[in-house]
């Protein structure tokens, strides 16, 4: 894939993620271990959370600002990619199932939605601050 394709490709992967950006030393710690702290005390942080989420439920179709990872740690959830066609939103590809021990990553700005198959315990990152804004 040349740099062009990688620029726009909506596919994003641990290589390619704003996540794993903006990483530092600090001090007294060993070589070859860096860190990036949290949003707000660090502007190009991350926020970080812990999420439950009960099985049978779902996020209606939204994006987000920045890069997003989850890391499934119990249960099993789905997403479903969407683009803007001429009468609304239409499927991008196939469902995705995410399972235990699964990580997932969304681009910045791509529309999905999340349902929770399972009972769900994710650990769930996001380039910088987050935000959800909602898509019809």
């Amino acid at each position: 894939m040349s740099k062009n394709d990688a620029e726009t490709s909506n596919e994003i992967t641990s290589k390619t993620s704003s996540i794993w950006k903006n990483h530092a030393s600090a001090p007294n710690t060993p070589d070859g271990f860096t860190l990036r702290t949290t949003f707000p005390t660090n502007p190009d942080g991350v926020e970080v959370m812990l999420e439950k989420w009960e099985a049978g439920s779902e996020e209606p179709i939204h994006s987000h600002p920045g890069d997003d990872m989850t890391v499934v740690i119990e249960g099993k959830m789905s997403i479903q990619f969407f683009t803007a066609g001429p009468t609304g939103l239409i499927p991008d590809g196939d469902r995705i199932f995410l399972n235990k021990g699964d990580t997932g990553y969304i681009k910045a700005g791509r529309i999905h939605d999340a349902k929770y198959i399972e009972e769900c315990k994710l650990v769930y990152v996001h380039d910088k601050a987050f935000g959800f804004t909602a898509h019809n």
